[in-house]
């Protein structure tokens, strides 16, 4: 039987992971009693994002931040497979290693508007809770009340609290370096001088 001890998902690319990623995480462990952790769970090389760099790298990375951090943890689920998982596959594998635990999966308002059209959407509201952080101008009451999918799954849905919203793009960090511009103080210092030593994103 679950308790009311909650694990949070946090799925992305993280090419590469940034400080927004790691203060979200503890702004969310800050804001709910309920929340004992947070799973930083990067996506499948396969996924088909142009200029993904390899697993091991973005595995790596999340990992030399979330070793010092006893609240955080990264997980290689996606990484593991042939294909990339749905998000719901997902979710299921990671409540099986946490019976008793309750799921949340984290996910941007931009990514909210399409759910619906992800594989068994319906299954996934029914089953997990989903957290949402506000991307821009968005409202989440708005989209919802938009949306017939989300209106009618409403109670599935947690606003992120008092979220710190921040425009700073992964995409933005690649161009720098390709720019040969610093990004120190965009990632964390252990993120900044993996990406030196390995020569990524050049």
């Amino acid at each position: 039987m679950k308790n009311d001890r909650v694990i949070v998902v946090f799925g992305g690319s993280f090419n590469p992971p940034l400080n927004s990623h790691f203060s979200l995480a503890e702004q969310i462990i800050s804001e709910y009693e309920n929340v004992e952790k947070v799973i930083f769970v990067p996506v499948n090389q396969k996924y088909q994002k142009k200029g993904l760099l390899e697993n091991k790298y973005r595995y790596e990375m999340l990992k030399c931040v979330c070793d010092k951090n006893d609240e955080f943890e990264v997980s290689d689920i996606e990484l593991k497979h042939d294909r990339q998982l749905y998000t719901i596959e997902t979710l299921e594998e990671i409540q099986r290693q946490n019976p008793n635990k309750t799921i949340w999966f984290t996910t941007g308002s931009d990514n909210l508007k399409e759910l619906n059209t992800w594989a068994k959407s319906e299954e996934l509201v029914k089953k997990f809770k989903i957290l949402v952080l506000e991307r821009d101008d968005d409202c989440l009451e708005d989209i919802i009340n938009n949306n017939s999918f989300l209106k009618e799954n409403e109670k599935s849905f947690i606003k992120v609290k008092n979220s710190v919203r921040s425009s700073l793009s992964s995409s933005f960090v690649r161009k720098k370096i390709r720019e040969g511009k610093s990004i120190r103080y965009f990632t964390p210092d252990e993120v900044y001088s993996y990406i030196k030593v390995n020569n990524l994103f050049k």
